[in-house]
């Protein structure tokens, strides 16, 4: 992309070096100078143009994307009825402009370029905010076509944001599964960092590292091939900086978009900036079953757990549950007793005890 927009810099700077130099070369000849010859002017202006199209290319081209960047992240949350309100005004401001400039095009100096610019200018930022304030009474106008944008805008409102994939949720897995059964609507994003970032865990030395790094690859791969609204999504020079959160937060807030995550901090630290948060973890929390205190459940202990005697065991969905007693049992599976749920953000946590316990206690 750099080498392409240098190219085209160096295009465009050589067609104006050329036009530049040769318009000089023609005055120096109509003020009876003696000019350098026609061939060796043109190759100095298509040089010095190609060399300030080469230099200039990069930045003019940042400042466009920036610029466009900004223009579409404020006009993202534009209703379309204030979006055609406005440009309904606009082209009518455009047309007095014109009316107007046209018996003033034979005042000398200002009347060719002065007079219809600033026409322009004036009527075109009247006709534009006029439209959009009056958009209601334009719209009263056309009663059906009112009635058919107001349910476009609030379906465009649900589906057209960007949701940006970060890594976590991307290893994790369950994205997959909700972007497919629609759950998750508009355009999906996975930024090139956080793609750089799953690469570098899957060449990792530890082995739970890389395998962690290449399900995150297989799960994307996997998203790719069966919706095509999952696209690698190529960020500017000014977002690869610093951590991959922290980019991810900045591009977010330029582009409108919502960030998919189960990384808490990271949920935190989005919310603080003012960017909306879709938590895997709070969506798995509030469709799991509900667990009261006095239920059953038979959990297999697979290891010992922080306090003294504890065992700890998962469900299958991945809930930890933390047995009383339970570490003399490592190894086999217990039927237990729930006795309390601790629910976070990060996830849920079942205490229960054996239910050996609970008998024996009940018999004393």
């Amino acid at each position: 992309m750099i080498r392409l927009v240098r190219a085209l810099g160096v295009l465009i700077g050589s067609l104006v070096g050329y036009q530049i130099a040769d318009l000089v070369r023609n005055e120096m000849l109509r003020g009876g100078g003696q000019p350098a010859p026609r061939l060796s002017a043109l190759a100095i202006g298509i040089t010095l143009g190609a060399l300030v199209g080469w230099l200039a290319a990069p930045p003019v081209r940042r400042w466009f994307v920036a610029s466009m960047m900004w223009v579409l992240h404020h006009l993202g949350g534009v209703p379309l009825r204030d979006v055609l309100a406005g440009a309904a005004g606009l082209i009518l401001g455009l047309l007095v402009a014109f009316l107007v400039s046209i018996p003033l095009l034979g005042v000398p100096i200002i009347g060719r370029y002065i007079i219809p610019l600033c026409a322009v200018l004036v009527f075109g930022y009247l006709g534009l905010h006029l439209g959009i304030q009056r958009r209601e009474d334009f719209l009263a106008a056309f009663p059906r076509l009112a009635e058919r944008l107001a349910g476009r805008d609030r379906k465009l409102r649900r589906t057209s944001v960007p949701k940006l994939l970060d890594t976590s949720v991307i290893i994790d897995g369950r994205i997959a599964d909700i972007s497919e059964t629609g759950f998750l609507e508009g355009p999906i994003l996975v930024p090139r960092s956080v793609l750089a970032e799953l690469q570098r865990i899957a060449d990792a030395s530890d082995q739970i590292r890389r395998n962690r790094g290449r399900r995150g690859l297989d799960i994307l791969n996997r998203m790719q091939k069966k919706q095509q609204t999952v696209q690698i999504y190529e960020e500017e020079d000014d977002f690869a900086l610093g951590q991959v959160d922290a980019q991810l937060v900045r591009l977010a807030r330029a582009i409108g978009a919502w960030i998919v995550t189960n990384d808490y901090n990271l949920n935190k630290i989005a919310e603080l900036q003012g960017v909306r948060v879709l938590n895997v973890n709070e969506l798995a929390n509030a469709i799991k079953p509900a667990m009261i205190p006095g239920e059953e459940l038979s959990v297999h202990v697979i290891k010992d757990g922080k306090e003294a005697g504890q065992g700890v065991g998962y469900l299958d969905d991945g809930t930890m549950i933390v047995v009383e007693g339970g570490k003399r049992h490592i190894g086999e599976t217990l039927d237990t007793v729930v006795t309390s749920v601790l629910q976070t953000v990060a996830g849920r946590m079942i205490f229960a005890r054996p239910k050996a316990l609970e008998k024996d206690g009940a018999t004393r």
